[in-house]
C-alpha cells in the first residue's frame, strides 16, 4: 500500500525526471477536467443509460476505469505539490469538517435509510 504521502513524492520524482517540469497551474485544472470527463464517459456508459459506441470498447472496462482514475489522482496530485499542499492532512481536514457537520445529517436522512 502507499500513503498520500507517498503518492505525492512519487508523483513529484516522476515529473522532475521524465516530465521536465510541471505544467502551470491552469494547464493542469484543464487536464483535470478532461481526465475526470474521461472517467465520466465511462461510467456513464457502464452503470448509466448510454452504450458503448463499439460493443468491444465495454471490454476491459473496469481497467479501464481504473486507469482513468488513476489519471485523475495523478493531476490533482500534481497541483497539490505544485501548490505545497499536503493531500494527507488536507483530506483529516476536510473529513473533521463533514464529521462536525454530517454527524447526523446523513443518518436522519430518509431518502438513505428507507424509512
Amino acid at each position: 500500500m502507499m500513503t498520500i504521502q507517498e503518492a505525492q513524492k512519487l508523483v513529484d520524482n516522476w515529473i522532475k525526471t521524465y516530465g521536465v517540469r510541471y505544467f502551470n497551474e491552469l494547464t493542469n485544472m484543464a487536464l483535470l477536467m478532461e481526465e475526470t470527463g474521461e472517467l465520466a464517459r465511462l461510467i456513464a456508459r457502464k452503470y448509466g443509460e448510454q452504450s458503448f459506441k463499439k460493443p468491444e470498447d465495454a471490454e476491459h472496462v473496469n481497467e479501464k476505469i481504473a486507469d482513468e482514475m488513476a489519471d485523475v489522482f495523478f493531476v490533482l496530485v500534481c497541483l497539490a505539490n505544485q501548490m505545497n499542499i499536503d493531500l494527507s492532512e488536507a483530506i483529516h481536514k476536510n473529513l473533521e469538517k463533514k464529521t462536525n457537520r454530517d454527524h447526523s445529517r446523513h443518518k436522519d436522512n430518509k431518502k438513505l435509510t428507507g424509512e
